[in-house]
């Protein structure tokens, strides 16, 4: 068994694991239902973490290494088309999570900031899920650039608005704002400090070559019919690191959201 099979099974574990952690957070919830106002912004949040849990699921079951269109399983499912709109559904149900706690937080806390960077989230990620499908249709890794800048930017503001929040929270409140703040930093030094460069060294790699792009009408055809099998650890070694812990540790922030406690709507002062 070669190491990318061996990794390709751990990815498939892991997504079995997620999948019944998920079953068994919401089971939990559902039991322990809170009362007032957090059970909707929560039931909102299990949806969402349902998406992404499924989306990462299918992509690690099927894995694809986007733009040099190289799959572990020879089948239409592996594509690159059908594996990138899976994406684009999870990844923006994931941003839209974090977008739901940052407003949950604003209306807590009555912080207009922190509800303008809200606000802000979904349509930098839209964004950046236009620049990923440029990406992966013309195969020019300038797009995935822009897109982890993107990513990258939304976890500093992300993170800035949580720190803007920290003197006013109650220490309950903080353990899982420390734990989220730590999280986004981290996410964010990752995303500048090796994604970034990494795609960046890409194009800078394709442009000397003088590689030939295909036009998007090409590259959708291109996306949809043509895949390569690969078991070989040199063509998965660089999508290792990144691949697993989107499939594990993000999945579980993911569920993990579901179980904090904000108001979904703002509630007007008592008299």
């Amino acid at each position: 068994m070669t190491d990318a099979i061996t990794w390709w099974h751990a990815l498939c574990a892991i997504a079995c694991l997620n999948l019944m952690a998920w079953t068994l957070s919401t089971a939990w919830l559902h039991r322990n239902r809170p009362e007032g106002t957090t059970w909707p912004h929560q039931r909102l949040q299990l949806l969402l973490s349902a998406l992404y849990v499924l989306g990462c699921g299918y992509r690690s079951v099927l894995p694809v290494f986007d733009v040099p269109r190289i799959v572990m399983v020879d089948s239409w499912a592996s594509s690159v088309l059908v594996g990138r709109t899976v994406a684009t559904l999870a990844e923006l149900s994931f941003a839209a999570q974090w977008a739901l706690l940052l407003r949950g937080m604003a209306v807590a806390h009555r912080h207009r900031g922190v509800q303008w960077v809200s606000l802000a989230v979904l349509p930098l990620i839209m964004l950046a899920e236009l620049h990923s499908w440029y990406a992966v249709l013309t195969t020019r890794n300038i797009g995935h650039v822009v897109e982890e800048s993107l990513w990258g930017t939304v976890a500093v503001l992300s993170v800035g608005a949580m720190l803007v929040l920290w003197g006013d929270a109650s220490a309950r409140t903080r353990r899982w704002l420390a734990l989220a703040i730590v999280a986004g930093s981290a996410y964010a030094a990752y995303m500048f400090g090796v994604d970034v460069p990494m795609y960046w060294a890409r194009w800078q790699a394709d442009e000397a070559a003088g590689r030939v792009y295909p036009a998007l009408a090409a590259g959708i055809a291109d996306a949809a019919s043509r895949w390569h099998v690969s078991h070989d650890w040199v063509h998965w070694r660089s999508e290792v690191v990144w691949m697993t812990l989107y499939f594990s540790v993000a999945v579980w922030i993911s569920i993990g959201l579901a179980h904090v406690r904000l108001p979904l709507r703002a509630h007007p002062p008592a008299p």
